[in-house]
């Protein structure tokens, strides 16, 4: 389906703090550089078509002060919205608040890149249980999503995405991905056997 260790490899990863209205949240930043234009891109993360073909199907008002909902998963407020480079949303699941981020820049060369930053609130249990890995492993599975939708044009086939997780392979995407999580968490700070065992958590967690 796709070639893991790059994939793996091609995602910069980062955590760090920041001050915001609500408070003192965590940082999460992922980025991939990916073999379309900037506006191929900008379209890929924005439009509502092109949105369920590698992530999820949504439906709502995706213009600023909107309301959207991803099948499933987080809905929220459009924010802010600046075309064709950046938007920010709020991201509501399960009675929790956080923030993204997306910007789209271009690379030359017929590339562009993907950046996205997660901000929320450290629950400490979650965070000391399973760390950066609970959600990060859930953003690369997305990341390598678009890369696959990109790679064809086409929409990704969500049974056959899900059987693939449950392969060798996929196993090993989840290890590899919760392993550079756990990398990024010790360099943020994080005590290396803590971040090691938060991730072998999240590991089990994510593998069917």
């Amino acid at each position: 389906m796709i070639d893991v260790d790059k994939q793996i490899s091609a995602v910069s990863r980062r955590l760090g703090n920041r001050t915001h209205e609500a408070g003192e949240l965590l940082e999460m930043t992922v980025s991939q550089a990916y073999d379309t234009d900037a506006a191929d891109l900008w379209e890929c993360v924005t439009d509502a078509e092109r949105i369920q073909r590698w992530f999820l199907p949504v439906s709502g008002d995706l213009r600023v002060g909107g309301k959207y909902q991803l099948e499933g998963n987080a809905s929220g407020t459009v924010e802010s919205c600046d075309p064709p480079h950046t938007f920010t949303a709020t991201w509501e699941f399960g009675g929790g608040v956080s923030w993204i981020e997306v910007s789209v820049t271009a690379e030359g060369d017929g590339r562009s890149r993907f950046t996205l930053v997660h901000l929320a609130r450290v629950e400490e249990e979650l965070w000391d249980l399973y760390g950066p890995g609970a959600v990060g492993v859930g953003w690369d599975g997305s990341f390598m999503g678009l890369g696959m939708h990109l790679a064809t044009g086409a929409a990704n086939d969500a049974t056959e995405v899900e059987a693939w997780s449950g392969t060798e392979e996929g196993k090993r995407f989840t290890k590899l991905s919760s392993d550079a999580w756990c990398e990024a968490s010790i360099a943020h700070g994080t005590d290396p056997d803590k971040a090691r065992a938060a991730a072998e958590k999240t590991r089990e967690f994510y593998t069917p």
